[in-house]
């Protein structure tokens, strides 16, 4: 006898599944805000030597609240094999398998470049100088770390290792990525989907920026410590969002986004490599990888994307309604 088909959920939604929605929300933020709570309590802020770990933990919380919700919805809609809850999340199968590889890789290679072009905008602008022949900020960092006396390596050759570690730090970086991206893109759009393409898009993108909060308003980021802070974090996640929740929508595969975020993160500290030693250091606010200028390339970016017909419903993969 064949075997039945599985039932997709996401093409099965007609309406948003708030309650589920709720829960979700309510468990990512209540527990990022739990992770976070040692740094709050120890007082030392971005100087706190847990901050990197417990960031790292943090990144696992979405997907936490995403098994909450699958919960909810379990009891809504009745029971679901894990073939159905693997295509929901957008897990399994890896269908078309050639557009799912290729975005994949182009996102491990677009989301790095993103940054570099928000660099060059840095630059163009004067609000920093660049060294791409010496590398002197990065030697001068290089050198302060060292004990004295000791001689440092090639500079070129550790620049060299820096550049190419990023698309293996995408991948190196998955399994943290994952724990975000199963639960923004993998659950929360798809359950928004409803509403709407851009809606979808940008209120989970909002609800990614808004969930830092813990760690912004301690000047992750930004340096900021006010709600100014979690503004600028909304805006970059959405913004971002859009790019990431295309790749979910146009392959029906979480795992593209998976990758971009990963890439997006290893290529984080690329300014610090190409400085100048005497550069001027403008504000992370306006100058950072999640700053008021990379979210002006990737706006770019998302026309161009508009601009070529890339969001046209004949375009987005049918499974997400």
């Amino acid at each position: 006898m064949p075997e039945a088909p599985v039932p997709d959920a996401a093409a099965e939604r007609r309406h948003v599944p708030w309650a589920a929605v709720a829960v979700f929300a309510v468990v990512s933020c209540g527990l990022a805000w739990l992770v976070a709570a040692p740094l709050w309590a120890r007082g030392l802020g971005m100087t706190d030597p847990l901050l990197l770990v417990l960031a790292t933990v943090m990144m696992l919380t979405p997907a936490i609240a995403t098994v909450a919700a699958l919960l909810v919805e379990r009891r809504q809609r009745g029971e679901r094999g894990a073939r159905g809850i693997l295509r929901e999340l957008g897990m399994w199968p890896l269908k078309p398998v050639g557009r799912t590889l290729g975005i994949s890789a182009a996102a491990i290679v677009a989301l790095p470049l993103l940054i570099a072009t928000g660099l060059l905008v840095v630059g163009l602008l004067g609000l920093a100088e660049f060294d791409l022949v010496g590398f002197s900020g990065f030697e001068a960092q290089v050198a302060a770390q060292l004990p004295p006396g000791t001689p440092a390596p090639p500079i070129v050759l550790l620049v060299v290792m820096q550049l190419v570690m990023i698309p293996i730090g995408a991948i190196i970086n998955a399994p943290f990525a994952f724990g975000e991206e199963v639960g923004w893109r993998g659950w929360l759009l798809p359950a928004l989907r409803p509403l709407g393409v851009w809606p979808a898009l940008l209120i989970s993108g909002a609800f990614w920026g808004f969930w830092h909060s813990p760690l912004i308003l301690l000047g992750y980021n930004f340096g900021l410590t006010d709600i100014t802070g979690v503004l600028l974090m909304i805006l970059a996640c959405m913004v971002l969002g859009v790019l990431l929740g295309w790749t979910r929508l146009r392959t029906g595969s979480v795992w593209p986004a998976v990758f971009g975020h990963g890439a997006f993160n290893a290529a984080a500290g690329l300014g610090p490599l190409l400085v100048a030693a005497d550069s001027p250091v403008p504000p992370a606010w306006l100058a950072g990888p999640a700053g008021l200028i990379t979210c002006a390339v990737m706006a770019v970016l998302v026309a161009v994307l508009v601009a070529a017909g890339q969001f046209r419903r004949d375009r987005l993969d049918a499974r997400l309604g």
